[in-house]
């Protein structure tokens, strides 16, 4: 019995420790990843029991950012847009696609914000603007970069190409592979 009350007060303890700006961040969290998931599944699968479980889904990366639910989310995420497509015939547009994209990375790097920074980390505001004023960066470099290659290559419109899907699969292998090679060779 003594141990759990231990534990309880231990919480209690923790939990009393907890900074504002690591609650902002791990509330970040959740609502990117929340309006990822909205994003991405079709709308008659979001309500009830459904919508449920993505808010939990929504939730775990928030609460275990150093953890593989950051990774679990994606997945989801991705998955919903899968089954958007395939399953409930969402036609592919370019602006849901680059939204659900920023949306992914911006959860991406929150994660790795919220890692770094521990429950009861006094953290001055301006480190927070400054890494999501970086993430905006990356978001309109990519968006703009990506916009402009479509209209080069001619690839745009409602209409999907599979070829092009699967090269962009085989350079995200081919880059992470390389990312791995380098980081094993320091």
């Amino acid at each position: 019995m003594d141990v759990m009350v231990g534990r309880v007060r231990g919480f209690q303890r923790g939990v009393g420790r907890i900074s504002p700006a690591a609650l902002v961040v791990r509330a970040g969290v959740f609502l990117v990843v929340l309006a990822g998931l909205a994003l991405a599944y079709p709308a008659e699968v979001l309500s009830g029991r459904p919508l449920a479980f993505l808010a939990f889904v929504a939730l775990t990366p928030a609460v275990g950012p150093r953890r593989v639910w950051p990774t679990f989310a994606a997945l989801v995420t991705v998955g919903g847009w899968v089954l958007a497509t395939d399953g409930y015939d969402r036609p592919v547009t370019l602006w849901r696609l680059l939204a659900l994209a920023a949306l992914l990375y911006l959860g991406h790097t929150l994660c790795a914000l919220a890692a770094l920074l521990p429950y009861d980390a006094v953290v001055d505001p301006e480190l927070i603007t400054r890494w999501l004023l970086r993430a905006g960066a990356v978001l309109l470099g990519a968006a703009v970069l990506g916009v402009l290659l479509l209209q080069a290559a001619g690839i745009g419109g409602d209409t999907g190409h599979q070829w092009a899907t699967v090269l962009g699969l085989l350079v995200a292998v081919g880059l992470s592979a390389l990312l791995g090679w380098l980081l094993r060779r320091r």
